[in-house]
């Protein structure tokens, strides 16, 4: 598949046929990915100490070529950011570099991108685009796009830098590209490139609004952004009906390029503003309101799976009976698998490889534990020999100076698509809450969360967010799991969801651990409103870009800006006696 050059050339089914050719012989499809990232960065400096000397092939590629993760990297990659313009990682110099976006260590990652990642990025955007579009098509109209594309900067040695999604958004070919893959973003450049993530939100939601009718898609990287779109709505429609009525946008927007791409598509629309009124007014509770603000819009698309899942309850609210469809599987490092199923609900929903986007290999779980004790490497397996069934952290080499680098997620192999394998996401490989010989992940955390809001529910309240902290500074430690809720709930209440939180971690270790005070009782402590506002805003203070930003799940000592902000706004706490 070749990136795109013209918006004509863009052919559905072509690009179909193509994915199913390339699935249909994985292995031979890897092992030429192989070949030619090897032949193409056989001059880079760390290729080269390894002793490669000029091989290819995957038996003397894992036979040289240690498993590393970003820390035995980042000395090369410092070089690089530092003005070092040598082949270090790769054959031709690296111009760029990506961020990521900080929420997992605290702090943002440096990770090299080039234009072969830019590349892969439109090979998976046209994958996914065909199948999603053979399915739900969308034509003639447009997208409300919550996209932010954050300051590109340079480095100490020149190079420029910026999220991954900035790179992509920035390039000159992306625009072009995204015009044949959908249908274009109602918004103007000015506010997808604007310099405050407020106003660029706010006027997003105005230019949907002023094309409602021809919205047919509502979308953004996350599930997190479209619902805090949402949220955001429901605080400030009033404001955005009067801009639409008087035709003049708000002095909140103060941004003068932003003003003035506003000032071009805003006239004054009474008949709209009371529609639009009337509709709000109406709803309860704003279940439903994406399709009644958008008529015509056929699904809601984003990443909803790992740790996007705990939002889709809330984007269902607001989306009715419309259509969830997730997009692929990447991270910051590069792309890795498409969803061409995009029928199955998004818990459901798995993610073909693409076998010739990058070098891909799988430990396996059972084999990592073993070896971990024994301080021996693991030996992972090839893409086409995983097993079904079977869970693996996957590990990437990728066209941009990642050589079989441990990507540190876990996912789980549910079948293939012709002889590539269709992956879940499961977690990240590092364990999320553990004292003793507890072993809770993301998703066990999101479980028990889940389970103590309906009791909230009950009440007509939600959890807006969560996260969750390790506190070992008495013994014993013990789980804290901080609570953002939409209202005042009881006392009582609020102590019976801390116990509920504390009896729903089922791990056989977390639990004999309680019952043998080897860990302490779980504390919930609820925060004011708006404290997961301000940890995004610290965030982006960071560099990160609202396009890429995931709530932390597990506040740990690498976070210690995000557990201030926690502590600072803590109003109520609660300790459990499940196992009194």
């Amino acid at each position: 598949m070749k990136m795109l050059e013209k918006v004509e050339e863009f052919n559905m089914e072509k690009v179909i046929d193509e994915f199913e050719a390339l699935t249909k012989d994985a292995e031979r499809v890897q092992r030429e990915t192989l070949r030619k990232i090897l032949e193409d960065n056989a001059s880079a400096e760390y290729l080269q100490n390894l002793g490669l000397n000029g091989r290819t092939d995957p038996e003397s590629f894992k036979a040289h070529v240690p498993l590393v993760t970003h820390k035995e990297l980042e000395p090369y990659i410092v070089r690089i950011i530092e003005g070092d313009a040598s082949s270090i990682l790769t054959g031709k110099p690296i111009t760029t570099m990506s961020l990521s976006s900080g929420t997992t260590q605290g702090k943002p990652k440096y990770v090299p991108w080039n234009d072969e990642l830019f590349e892969t990025t439109m090979q998976i955007y046209q994958t996914s685009f065909a199948f999603r579009n053979r399915e739900f098509p969308v034509k003639n109209g447009k997208a409300l796009s919550f996209i932010y594309s954050s300051k590109q900067f340079k480095t100490k040695g020149g190079l420029a830098a910026g999220t991954a999604t900035t790179n992509v958004f920035r390039n000159a070919q992306y625009k072009c590209a995204m015009k044949a893959l959908q249908s274009p973003c109602c918004s103007p450049d000015e506010v997808i490139f604007g310099p405050d993530f407020h106003q660029s939100l706010y006027c997003h939601l105005l230019c949907g609004l002023i094309f409602r009718e021809e919205v047919q898609l509502v979308s953004s990287t996350f599930a997190h952004s479209i619902v805090h779109a949402f949220r955001t709505f429901e605080q400030v429609w009033q404001e955005l009906c009067t801009d639409i009525r008087e035709g003049v946008l708000t002095s909140r927007i103060t941004v003068p390029s932003i003003r003035m791409a506003m000032s071009k598509l805003l006239k004054p629309n009474p008949e709209l503003a009371n529609l639009i009124e009337k509709k709000c007014m109406g709803l309860s509770n704003w279940y439903g309101l994406i399709p009644e603000l958008f008529p015509n819009a056929k699904y809601v698309y984003g990443i909803m799976t790992g740790s996007m899942e705990p939002y889709l309850k809330k984007l269902r609210h607001y989306a009715g009976e419309l259509l969830l469809l997730t997009a692929d599987y990447g991270s910051s490092e590069g792309w890795i698998a498409a969803n061409v199923n995009p029928k199955l609900p998004p818990e459901l929903a798995t993610y073909a490889v693409l076998p010739h986007i990058g070098y891909f290999e799988f430990i396996p779980i059972t084999e990592l534990e073993q070896t971990k004790f024994l301080c021996v490497d693991p030996q992972p397996v090839g893409l086409t020999e995983v097993k079904v069934g079977e869970e693996y952290e996957i590990v990437i080499t990728n066209p941009a100076g990642l050589y079989r680098y441990r990507l540190g997620d876990v996912v789980k192999v549910m079948g293939f698509h012709n002889s590539t394998p269709e992956l879940k996401f499961v977690r990240r490989s590092s364990l999320l809450l553990t004292i003793n010989i507890d072993k809770n992940t993301e998703k066990d955390l999101q479980i028990a969360v889940e389970a103590a809001a309906k009791l909230v529910a009950g009440d007509k309240l939600e959890v807006i967010d969560y996260t969750s902290h390790v506190d070992v500074s008495s013994e014993p430690g013990h789980y804290v799991i901080f609570w953002e809720i939409n209202g005042e709930a009881s006392d009582e209440l609020l102590s019976e969801c801390c116990n509920c939180l504390d009896k729903s971690f089922v791990d056989a270790g977390y639990t004999s651990s309680r019952k043998t005070n080897c860990i302490g009782p779980l504390e919930l402590r609820v925060v004011r409103k708006g404290t997961f506002q301000k940890i995004l805003d610290h965030f982006l203070g960071l560099g990160a870009a609202v396009s890429q930003y995931k709530t932390p799940r597990c506040v740990g000592p690498t976070h210690g800006k995000v557990l201030q902000i926690l502590s600072e706004n803590v109003v109520k706490s609660y300790l459990s006696t499940t196992f009194n």
